[in-house]
């Protein structure tokens, strides 16, 4: 039985492809006297069995070698594609933590969305997520992660914009699907030119071709930015990062696998191509800086958002932020790590918010207050997973950050200066956030909000206890130092910035009245975070404003030019005919005479620039 789950590990991806085909009945309005529940049902059925079948492979996966699949998918001429699958405990436990935490949200939107009349096309569509991401892990081929992120493209501009009534809504899923067009049309040019330069995309076949290879400066860097373009438009990294802000807008369900999963995916492509991104210096640079500016920057900005989605989102691109600043120091151990720490805590904060949201129909800070105790498992989630973000002791963050910490004091100091950097302040950040929405006096719409009803309250206090659980996890996979080698002096500092971040954020004083502060120059400063640095209205002012005059020159070249050209022609056609008619004598001998003449003259010019004549 085993054996026979291991050899059939590379049909995970069709559960989550199957249960949204099943969904499409209910979702296109074919079948309305059930209702939109059974298409539901469907897909946590689905869901269900990839993650038991995952989780079995993945117990008995750790005594196997990696082995990969080869599927021939197109083959003609000189051109052969092979889609690779690869199999192993890397892969395996990427899939088992997709379709866990995709089957707690299901169950969670199950409650979350109990009312809403699309219900069957919401979980059609987190069908397509599952079945994307899994297959996402599973890929050992460059050309089959790149389409599989297109799927991912797709599938949220359809999340993002599910109530499309709203025109921002629409706008939000508008500019999260062309933000990431922009990535995906550089990667495309990267997934191209490798192909005609390694004669294969498989992955393994890249990483030989790697080692032999002789690149020109040039080519490596510029095939190097393709490769990260792509990767950053999903994990909303600067300058691509303003759709994750807007992406908020869809429904939080697809919010909690987005800001814990889909955003990963991206990051984890980026490590499956870190060999090829080794060629090239100046794409290493460009992660790190890169990483870095999100990394800060985003955490800035989230400790001056009101809205309690995007406070939360903004944290999202800080922390893929530090995945890509680990790729670019070719940290890749690290950074899985820290992915899956980061997806576990996301994804349960998110639910807590989810739920917040749901009892009290606001996403504004300032109207919260006073919901500790009467959401106490709401509270208990928020707390744990914020303390799951951060560096507390001994949860799995402070592992993630730890270890990275340990690798990079030697050689490059500075790295644990911007982890302490981004870690107080996001501990800052959730402990406002906390203050703002649980602590200090109800408000008018906290004052008779109930505990979530169970679809939702249970999802969340499981994911509650994995959080807790997940040191030992990472004990029982080998992962966690030695007491023996870790840096005490990177472990205080880290420690420090979590207790130093909650401690300002306990104590700084938070008047629900002011939304902006009543001094310039904090309203300046918060203004600026705010407003993500006024980076949206640079590129209205520069980006837009260029592709705006272009396009504006390009109409009136088309209109007054080519158009006017072609009128022209036209006109005088026209003209000639009309002017010809007054000519028609209706004798045919003349015609004859006119066509004789007209043939001669021009065999005649023909022939004396050519030469054919003797004079």
């Amino acid at each position: 039985m085993n054996q026979f789950l291991y050899l059939t590990s590379w049909w995970v991806p069709f559960y989550g492809l199957i249960a949204a085909i099943l969904t499409l009945p209910w979702a296109m309005g074919l079948v309305k006297r059930t209702g939109p529940r059974p298409a539901a049902y469907f897909n946590l059925l689905t869901t269900f069995v990839a993650f038991g079948h995952s989780l079995f492979v993945f117990k008995d996966i750790w005594n196997r070698d990696t082995e990969t699949f080869l599927v021939n998918w197109f083959s003609a001429c000189d051109i052969d594609l092979t889609i690779a699958l690869e199999i192993s405990p890397i892969s395996i436990g990427t899939t088992v933590l997709v379709t866990g935490l995709s089957f707690l949200a299901q169950i969670y939107a199950l409650g979350y969305m109990e009312k809403d009349y699309s219900l069957a096309r919401f979980f059609g569509l987190m069908g397509f997520f599952e079945a994307a991401l899994t297959g996402l892990a599973l890929s050992d081929s460059l050309f089959l992660s790149y389409a599989l992120l297109e799927l991912l493209t797709l599938s949220t501009y359809l999340l993002v914009g599910f109530w499309y009534a709203q025109p921002l809504v629409v706008t939000a899923a508008r500019d999260a699907f062309l933000t990431k067009r922009v990535g995906d049309l550089l990667l495309l040019m990267a997934v191209v030119a490798l192909f005609t330069m390694a004669g294969s995309l498989n992955f393994s076949d890249l990483y030989e071709w790697a080692q032999t290879v002789q690149l020109s400066p040039l080519t490596s860097a510029l095939l190097g930015i393709g490769l990260i373009a792509g990767p950053a438009g999903k994990c909303a990294q600067f300058p691509l990062h303003l759709w994750l802000d807007e992406a908020m807008e869809g429904p939080n369900p697809a919010s909690v696998m987005r800001n814990s999963l889909v955003v990963a995916g991206g990051a984890y492509v980026l490590y499956k191509v870190q060999p090829i991104l080794s060629l090239s210096p100046f794409a290493l640079n460009t992660l790190v800086i890169m990483g870095t500016v999100t990394a800060i920057g985003a955490t800035l900005v989230s400790i001056a958002q009101t809205d309690i989605k995007r406070a939360l989102s903004h944290s999202t691109s800080a922390y893929m932020g530090l995945a890509f600043l680990a790729v670019g120091l070719q940290q890749g151990g690290v950074a899985l790590m820290l992915l899956f720490t980061h997806a576990i805590a996301k994804a349960l904060l998110f639910m807590s918010t989810g739920s917040v949201i749901s009892v009290t129909s606001s996403q504004d800070l300032t109207e919260m207050g006073g919901l500790w105790t009467r959401m106490p498992a709401t509270t208990t989630a928020f707390v744990v997973g914020s303390a799951g973000m951060v560096t507390m002791l001994p949860l799995g963050s402070f592992w993630a950050m730890l270890s990275w910490a340990d690798g990079l004091g030697t050689f490059s100091p500075w790295v644990i200066w911007v982890l302490v950097l981004v870690n107080g302040l996001t501990a800052l950040n959730l402990t406002r956030v906390f203050r703002l929405v649980f602590w200090g006096q109800p408000q008018q719409k906290t004052r008779r909000a109930p505990e979530v009803p169970w679809p939702m309250a249970l999802p969340m206090v499981f994911l509650t206890v994995l959080t807790l659980l997940v040191p030992l996890m990472l004990q029982q996979w080998y992962l966690l130092p030695s007491w023996e080698s870790v840096n005490w002096s990177s472990l205080l500092l880290l420690v420090f910035s979590s207790l130093f971040g909650v401690a300002i954020g306990s104590t700084i004083y938070l008047h629900k009245a002011w939304s902006r502060s009543t001094f310039l120059g904090w309203r300046l400063v918060q203004d600026l975070l705010g407003y993500d640095f006024y980076i949206d209205r640079i590129y209205k002012l520069t980006v837009v404003g260029a592709v705006a005059l272009l396009s504006k020159i390009s109409a009136w070249s088309d209109r007054y030019i080519v158009d006017g050209l072609v009128n022209l022609v036209g006109f005088a056609a026209i003209f000639g005919g009309q002017t010809l008619k007054y000519s028609i004598s209706g004798q045919s001998q003349a015609y004859m005479l006119t066509i004789l003449v007209g043939v001669s003259l021009a065999g005649f010019f023909i022939s004396w620039s050519l030469g054919l004549l003797p004079f």
